[in-house]
Formats: structure tokens, C-alpha cells, sequence
């Protein structure tokens, strides 16, 4: 989603006709994005402030295929989660009970206010035995002021405090492009990725096996890609380069 369809909450030129195209041509498709804070709702309308139109069931979020995840683990778990809407909601929808007694899992997603004393009940609860699980490992977020700590931070601290390191279901886990497939019922010899960041974007796409195709809208810029000990099947400067393709 952001640096391929947004960026900086403006629409990229050529995201709302690469899109069209997708829906006129029938192609199955998601936009996927870490965020774990947002439900499909909130991303669908984020989306068309930009004047980008997209139903809500064409967006996949780390949320939604790490309670993909727990409901094939163990279906009709618990969970203690450090989050918002978009994981708390997903975790309900699998039919997950969510406390903070004795709970099979700790999940932790992202907040824009991680709270001390969250993070302290996640400690001890992981050292009475809980699994750790986390949306992504994304160590920082924007904002207007500047990066923000984020899931891959906040693991981070737990896992110094615990000496438990967490599961990671969102890029660069290829789990993450698998869950999303599986939702569409595509095949990686028949599907494609379209990202802007090598680091996760286009290393879990090869993992799950798929055509990569790098924007250059985004985190990753062309003198970038050499530095990295795998490479993208394409490199294009935006999804506008990618509209005949569909």
C-alpha cells in the first residue's frame, strides 16, 4: 500500500488506473500492508480520501494473517494483545478471546501509545508461559514529528526482558504473501508482487515464490538495489509502468 499505491497520504500518479485495471481485467488481487492498527474499513477509507477506490475485501493486513495464523495453530485460543482496532477486531473475528488471564498467546501488534504497563503484563505472562507472537518486525513508524517505536522495537524489549524471541507473521515473512493466496485462491506461479522495499517487500515475495516487480515510489531507490544479495525480477519507476501488463 504505502510507497506503491500512497505516499505520505497522497495517491502516486497511476494508482487509481493501475487499480481500474485490475478490477476491469478481473484479476484477482490484495493490497497488503504491516499495519496492524487499521481494520479493512479503515484502510478502504483512507484509501478513497486519496481517490483511490477499493472495496475493503481487497486489502490484507498483518492483523488479519496473524489471526490467520493463531486459527490454524490453535482455533478458539486466547490471547493477550498490545494493539488496536485492526488486530483486537481480527482476533474477535476468528473467535478468539482476548485476557490477560492465562492466556495461550501474547500478541503484539502496533499502537501509536504503548502503554508501560502493557508491555510489563506481556513480560510476565510470556515468563508464566505464553507464546509470543508479533504482527511484523518493523522497528519504527512515521509520523508527522518523526519515526515512532514500533512492533519491532517493542519485541525487541520484551524479548530482552524474557529471553523469549517472538514469531513474526508479517513481512518479511513469506506466511504473510501465502495467507494472502490462500484468501484469493491464486497460485505463486500465476501471481505477482509489487512492492517498494527490498528488505521486505521483495525478499518474502521470492521466498513464496513469486514475480517481483520493484517500484521506485517508495523506501528504496535504485542505487539501493545493488547492496542487497537477491534481486527483483523488475525494477519499474511506478505501478503507472505496470498498466499494460494487466
Amino acid at each position: 500500500m504505502d510507497g506503491v499505491l500512497v505516499h505520505e497520504d497522497r495517491a502516486i500518479p497511476g494508482a487509481a488506473d493501475f487499480l481500474r485495471r485490475l478490477v476491469d481485467r478481473e484479476r484477482r488481487f490484495l493490497v497488503l500492508t504491516n499495519n496492524s492498527i487499521y481494520t479493512r474499513r479503515d484502510l478502504a477509507a483512507r484509501l478513497a480520501r486519496t481517490g483511490l477506490e477499493l472495496p475493503e475485501e481487497a486489502i490484507w493486513t498483518s492483523a488479519l494473517a496473524t489471526a490467520q495464523f493463531l486459527d490454524d495453530q490453535r482455533p478458539g485460543g486466547t490471547a493477550y494483545v498490545i494493539g488496536e482496532a485492526g488486530l483486537t477486531t481480527a482476533l474477535h473475528e476468528i473467535g478468539y478471546v482476548l485476557t490477560d488471564t492465562k492466556p495461550d498467546y501474547v500478541v503484539l501488534g502496533e499502537t501509536r501509545t504503548y502503554s508501560f504497563e502493557a508491555i510489563t503484563k506481556a513480560i510476565r505472562l510470556i515468563g508464566e508461559g505464553a507464546r509470543f507472537i508479533a504482527t511484523n518486525p518493523d522497528a519504527t513508524g512515521p509520523s508527522q514529528e518523526g519515526p515512532l517505536p514500533a512492533t519491532g522495537a517493542v519485541a525487541a524489549m520484551i524479548t530482552r526482558a524474557t529471553g523469549r524471541e517472538p514469531y513474526y507473521v508479517g513481512k518479511p515473512n513469506p506466511m504473510m504473501f501465502r495467507s494472502a493466496m490462500n484468501a484469493i485462491e491464486a497460485h505463486s506461479e500465476m501471481t505477482a508482487m509489487v512492492g517498494d522495499r527490498m528488505d521486505t517487500d521483495v525478499v518474502a515475495g521470492m521466498e513464496a515464490g513469486l514475480r517481483t516487480y520493484l517500484v521506485l515510489t517508495g523506501s528504496t531507490s535504485r542505487a539501493d538495489i545493488g547492496r542487497f544479495p537477491f534481486q527483483p525480477n523488475h525494477v519499474v519507476n511506478s505501478v503507472a509502468d505496470l498498466i499494460e501488463l494487466i
